[in-house]
């Protein structure tokens, strides 16, 4: 008898405190029986303290968990402007919260004390870790390096960066009855069960390698000894004024750039966001100097191709165990990409995972999960990426 229960459940309610009741208790009615955790998703069109307050009043005192979105997933596909709420119960996990402040003031010190609250709280030796970081305020690759500085370097983590359906202003961490703001959350989990992660883009390189020859934290100054800026100047030919006047992020999520990385096969992305007039591109991640980037091209095709691989290599990793619940992490940018084909995406993972597998997710602004999939106990390397479809599968 399998000792993991799941439900899944949403709404389209209009009235926030109506939503969240609603979805909590189809996601309990669903997996049956008294949860452990709720996770919820949800968009900012909603009033995040009254939405929060309807899952609480159902939840029959689960720990709960998520944050603002750009989008739901659930088994029935993508939905936006809704709320998404998963129930699980199992007597064989463990879940441990732990939550960090000031992202904005020290991302990495953020991590660290996330992650040292969820080790200190947990009942016995954590598995992996969930992260659900604040989507704007951070440094998202130095708050996963703060959670390595605690759990170690090769030690699982997978999750997702808050959103706030597009508007870019303000992302929300939710944690039992408190709607937080430039915090960062990790979720432990312990005990005996299996799991099994994908990670994987399907973005092509174009033209050729260029060095980064200055960089300074996530602003990328030189390429070549070039300004930055004119990699995109060339490419599209337009002049810098033109790329400088509304963020670029709008025209180049389809063409972001990509990052070779040791322990990848896939160049790692990394979004471009807003340039300068001094040719400077902030990014959504730190490019390290002396490292080689490519401009990269987005496929509708080859990023559904991608989830499919992701899905079949988490299913490969529970060892012939059946999934129980999946949970996805998927970039806003692969959002925009697939455009009216959205749901060929979700459906490609549930190809291979289960159509009725109770499956929650969000898109998101930023993933946190292992290169290339690895999870090696001596080679996995969680880092931070973009417009990536990542994947967490668990079963018995």
């Amino acid at each position: 008898m399998s000792t993991i229960k799941a439900g899944v459940g949403g709404s389209k309610n209009t009235d926030p405190l109506k939503a969240g009741q609603e979805a909590c208790q189809q996601a309990v009615d669903q997996m049956g029986g008294k949860p452990d955790l709720i996770m919820v998703f949800a968009s900012v069109a909603l009033d995040q303290e009254k939405m929060l307050q309807g899952v609480n009043s159902v939840a029959q005192g689960a720990l709960i968990v998520g944050c603002s979105d750009s989008g739901e997933i659930t088994t029935q596909g993508p939905t936006n402007k809704n709320i998404a709420v998963m129930a699980i119960s199992s007597d064989q996990i463990q879940f441990t919260t732990g939550l960090g402040e000031n992202v904005s003031v020290d991302s990495h010190k953020a991590g660290q004390q996330a992650a040292e609250e969820v080790i200190k709280k947990a009942p016995g030796e954590i598995s992996l870790l969930i992260s659900i970081l604040e989507g704007l305020t951070g440094n998202g690759a130095a708050i996963v390096r703060g959670m390595q500085a605690t759990l170690g370097e090769h030690f699982p983590i997978i999750g997702g960066s808050a959103g706030d359906d597009f508007a870019f202003k303000k992302t929300f961490i939710y944690h039992q009855d408190k709607v937080l703001n430039d915090t960062v959350m990790g979720l432990g989990l312990s005990g005996q069960f299996s799991w099994g992660v994908g990670v994987k883009h399907g973005w092509e390189p174009i033209g050729l390698p260029m060095k980064v020859t200055k960089s300074e934290g996530a602003i990328l100054k030189e390429l070549d000894h070039k300004p930055a800026l004119k990699i995109y100047e060339d490419y599209f030919g337009k002049k810098s004024e033109e790329l400088i006047k509304e963020p670029i992020a709008k025209m180049a999520y389809t063409y972001p750039l990509g990052m070779s990385v040791e322990g990848s096969s896939e160049l790692l992305i990394v979004d471009v966001v807003i340039a300068n007039k001094d040719g400077e591109i902030t990014c959504a991640a730190e490019i390290p100097q002396g490292s080689e980037v490519r401009l990269m091209l987005g496929d509708p095709d080859k990023a559904i191709q991608a989830a499919k691989e992701a899905a079949e290599n988490a299913l490969s990793q529970l060892k012939g165990n059946a999934p129980k619940a999946i949970f996805v992490f998927d970039c806003m940018a692969r959002h925009k990409l697939l455009g009216s084909r959205i749901g060929e995406e979700i459906s490609a993972i549930q190809n291979v995972l289960g159509k009725e597998v109770p499956l929650i997710g969000f898109y998101t602004y930023g993933e946190q999960a292992p290169l290339s999939g690895n999870i090696e106990p001596d080679v996995c390397r969680s880092v931070f990426h973009n417009e990536t479809m990542c994947l967490l599968v668990i079963g018995d």
